[in-house]
Formats: C-alpha cells, structure tokens, sequence
C-alpha cells in the first residue's frame, strides 16, 4: 500500500480515485462480458469450419488414388490474392476473411484427365475453408489477449484500487476525527487554564 498524507487535499483526491474507479469499473465488467459472448461465438464458427473441413476432406478420400496418378496441381492452386478486411469488437480490431482468389490457370482439357477440374475445385475449397478458419483463429487470439487483459483490470479495482482507496478514506477520517478531537480538548484545557489564571488573579 502507497504511503498517504493524512490531509483534507490527501483524503479528496482519495475520494476522487474511489469515484473514477467505480465509474469506470462497470464498463470493464461490460467489455468482459462481451468478449466472453464474442469468444463463445468464435469458438462455434471455428467448429463449424473444422467440421466444413472434415467434409471436403471426406469428400477428398473418394478422389484419393486418382490423385496418386501423377499430376502437378501446383499451379492452379496458387493464391492471387487474400482479401481481408478489419472489424472491431469490444475496441479490438480483428481480421476479417473477405474472398480469396486463385490465379486463373486452366488445365488443357485434351491432354488432363475428366477428374482434374473437380479436383482442383476440392483443392481450392480446402485451402479456402483453412484460410477462413485460420483469419477466426487469429480473431480468438486477438479477443482472448484482450480479454485477459480486462479481466486483469477488473480483479485490479474490485480486489485492489477499490478497497484500497476505502480503507484510505476511513483512516484518514479516524486521523483527521482525532486531530479534531485533541484541538478541543487542547482548547479546553486551555480555556480551563486562563480562567484559572483569571481567579488566581
């Protein structure tokens, strides 16, 4: 604990503390509560796209052994281009997946086989459906940071700032209700002592 003055200016600027921390100590608890809502719901949406995921990937196993023929897929599965935008939750600013777009490469359907375009399609897709859960993978992360930042901040006023400044207060005001009290008591004895005087007199 930080040592006080035990003053009327030291005791305001206590009070003033305790104000600015309960103000704003609500507001904490509201982003916390968001970006535990958020997180929830990033948790759901990166499931959904495992299980997107797993599907193609299933649906890979059937294309399997044509895919053991050899074939270069290379070169109609390179990325053009990522398209990202940003967003903001909570005072976070997040990633967010727009479009991804391959470069325009076409087998020559003479010399390939039927099942290659469909297969670079699957390719494609499976390489989409990372990249979307990789941008909401990078979101939790983000959330989660920030999250446990609040959090920190919010144990930091209810358990410290708060009741800190409180038993502050209360000290001060016994100091100041003592220091109150003995100047009475010296006036009166010192009262006492001059009418003394004046009788003695």
């Amino acid at each position: 604990m930080a040592k006080i003055k035990y003053t009327k200016n030291e005791l305001k600027a206590q009070r003033d503390a305790l104000s600015r921390f309960t103000r704003y100590l609500p507001t904490l608890l509201l982003k916390k509560q968001q970006l535990q809502l958020e997180l929830r719901t990033l948790e759901a949406q990166i499931a959904a796209k495992r299980d997107e995921e797993e599907a193609a990937r299933a649906g890979l196993a059937a294309w399997v052994k044509l895919f053991s023929e050899s074939f270069d897929f290379a070169p109609y599965i390179q990325i053009a281009e990522i398209k990202r935008s940003s967003g903001n939750i909570a005072g976070v600013t997040i990633p967010v997946f727009v479009s991804l777009t391959f470069k325009e490469e076409t087998p020559d359907l003479f010399e390939t086989a039927a099942w290659v375009d469909p297969g670079i399609e699957l390719l494609r897709q499976l390489i989409g459906l990372r990249m979307e859960r990789q941008i909401l993978e990078e979101q939790r992360r983000l959330l989660s940071d920030e999250l446990r930042t609040t959090s920190q901040r919010v144990n930091l006023f209810e358990k410290v700032k708060i009741p800190e400044c409180r038993e502050n207060i209360r000290i001060i005001r016994i100091f100041m209700g003592d220091q109150q009290t003995a100047a009475v008591a010296r006036s009166k004895i010192a009262k006492g002592k001059s009418v003394e005087k004046g009788f003695s007199a």
